[in-house]
């Protein structure tokens, strides 16, 4: 794919965001598109976002689970990009803002120092982790009925939409994060639960994954960024009215109501 196609590609991808219009995967057009491609098409869209006025709050993981990798047929975790209007503040999310939203629960490393691989560990990770905050992120692929390949979602930002931070913060050690349990619950019915370790073994190391990840392309996880390390629990889809809860061990609870603009008849 030469580079007008890999500008095309990522301005397609944009604009079915910017517009909330779903579209067909970028690999039937494209059918062998690899994995570096695609990231090169995903690193075009986030330049495109730069020039636009956006900012990086932090690199995000996905894929992190087993089941969701052999799902994939993927050994590693993808990654892509959380930027500064995906941040929801208060306790409202706007349907309209998405195409076909899902919500997952995660935790959240804030950083206090650069992380740089390769050869970086979780041990790592944790030394340099100011605090961890509980975190809904809501994931929106652009593609027809969620359906894609690998190299579809990660030239897709990694279905990156909207994001929320809960209030509690905690220093890394005074938790086990891979003992953090989770319940996830939708209209007061628990949707999905899981632990820490339901992140390839434990957050921390998704997050060193992702620096030894950067480090291919000479970038490095900076301080003060915010990182999210994956799922614990699966992807839920959100509809109008659904009122959402997550409770985390030792991290609080976070919830927010969804919300619809559009008219009903």
């Amino acid at each position: 794919m030469d580079k007008a196609t890999i500008q095309e590609t990522a301005r397609f991808l944009i604009n079915a965001e910017v517009e909330k219009q779903e579209v067909t995967r970028i690999t039937a057009k494209y059918p062998d598109l690899s994995i570096e491609t695609a990231y090169e098409i995903q690193e075009q869209l986030v330049q495109m976002k730069l020039a636009e006025g956006y900012r990086i709050v932090g690199p995000k993981m996905g894929l992190t689970s087993q089941a969701k990798m052999k799902q994939m047929n993927v050994s590693d975790p993808i990654y892509g990009y959380i930027f500064d209007y995906m941040v929801v503040s208060g306790t409202e999310f706007e349907l309209t803002d998405c195409i076909h939203p899902k919500v997952e629960a995660e935790i959240a490393f804030v950083l206090g120092k650069d992380i740089e691989g390769p050869g970086i560990s979780g041990a790592q990770v944790l030394a340099a982790t100011e605090y961890v905050i509980p975190a809904l992120e809501i994931i929106d692929s652009r593609y027809e009925n969620f359906q894609f390949t690998l190299p579809d979602v990660i030239a897709d930002n990694a279905s990156s939409s909207r994001v929320m931070f809960g209030n509690c913060i905690q220093r890394p050690e005074a938790l086990e994060l891979d003992l953090v349990g989770v319940t996830l619950s939708i209209n007061g019915q628990i949707k999905d639960l899981g632990a820490g370790a339901a992140v390839v073994g434990h957050p921390a190391n998704s997050v060193a994954m992702l620096a030894n990840m950067l480090a291919k392309k000479g970038e490095k996880l900076k301080a003060g960024q915010t990182i999210l390390s994956g799922g614990i629990t699966g992807a839920i889809m959100l509809n109008q009215g659904d009122v959402v809860s997550a409770r985390f061990d030792g991290l609080g609870c976070m919830e927010f109501i969804v919300k619809s603009n559009k008219n009903s008849n």
